[in-house]
């Protein structure tokens, strides 16, 4: 037994921070950055707290799925940055929606959602829950320093949720990681001690664009196509493909290097930037409530991130609409 996806749930700040408004802030301009990037916007916190978009995607997921808080056993939250360092984001997701389950954090950057989903499953293979709930959600404005325009103008804020249930949808799954503190990078920043003696750093992201760039464009391809051969499929059994949205270029150059055509990969990052672990469930929500997904359909996930880290993963859609 591994799950079934019973519904999905997204929240993102109302603020829209557009191109043009960040050429005010920084030497750019949308040409610039839709050029290279394929983002033409994306939404950043200004009132709204990750906890509340937390609750608010959690809710819609539960919504979506029929399922009431109390009848949860899991929650994983999936972030590089809670409201707090404890209690942890998953223990104040509970306490918000009512919950009375085990819950905790993953940070695996922006594979957190395909891996809070290989931990899922592990406690559905041992029949340790009956309905689990994901909340993938980064707040990236609040670590970037907004006076770089390599890395500002990537990211913006959000995430989404997904409630799972018992099933056997998942038809592989593959993780991986390679130790790597340079390629991206964000210290942990002001440590109060009075006896340390190392230097801080501002607690901002740093990356390493063209490294970055070159990881994944291979790491996109390679994990689509394991996790394909792992489910005993061919990548023509394919109907959509929701991959990280950090870059429309790393997505167009997978899927030249991939036998899946173009029009199925499902892409919103003109809308959003990279949200990190948002981006991936984000992409579901939105597919799943617009119809793009239809039961029966093979989906194939994938993601990179700080870590480095991959995930990859092929499951079926069951969910009628």
């Amino acid at each position: 037994m591994s799950f079934t996806i019973l519904g999905t749930g997204k929240a993102v700040p109302e603020y829209v921070l557009t191109n043009d408004e960040l050429s005010t802030m920084v030497d750019t301009n949308d040409e610039w950055i839709r050029t290279r990037t394929g983002i033409g916007e994306r939404h950043i916190c200004k009132h709204e707290t990750i906890t509340e978009l937390c609750v608010k995607a959690a809710r819609q997921a539960l919504e979506n799925a029929g399922t009431a808080p109390e009848e949860l056993d899991l929650i994983i939250c999936s972030t590089m940055r809670g409201e707090n360092i404890t209690p942890s984001q998953g223990c104040v997701i509970q306490k918000e929606l009512g919950a009375s389950c085990p819950a905790f954090d993953v940070n695996a950057a922006c594979s957190g959602f395909i891996y809070a989903l290989d931990i899922a499953a592990g406690y559905f293979e041992r029949k340790r829950v009956r309905r689990a709930l994901i909340v993938s959600m980064d707040n990236l404005s609040n670590i970037i320093d907004w006076t770089d325009r390599s890395t500002c103008v990537l990211f913006g804020d959000g995430g989404a949720a997904a409630v799972l249930g018992e099933g056997d949808d998942l038809l592989s799954i593959h993780l991986t990681a390679s130790g790597n503190d340079e390629a991206i990078r964000i210290p942990h920043g002001t440590n109060s001690s009075p006896f340390y003696e190392h230097e801080e750093e501002r607690a901002v992201l740093h990356m390493a664009g063209n490294e970055v760039y070159k990881f994944a464009t291979a790491a996109m391809a390679n994990g689509i196509r394991r996790a394909v051969e792992e489910a005993g499929l061919s990548q023509s059994d394919v109907n959509l493909v929701i991959p990280h949205q950090a870059n429309i270029r790393i997505i167009n150059t997978a899927a030249k290097n991939l036998e899946i055509p173009r029009e199925r990969f499902f892409c919103n990052v003109e809308h959003y930037g990279n949200t990190s672990s948002g981006s991936v469930a984000i992409a579901l929500d939105e597919a799943n409530r617009s119809g793009v997904l239809k039961a029966g359909d093979i989906v194939a996930m994938c993601a990179f991130g700080g870590g480095l880290t991959t995930g990859s993963c092929v499951l079926r859609w069951s969910k009628k609409a």
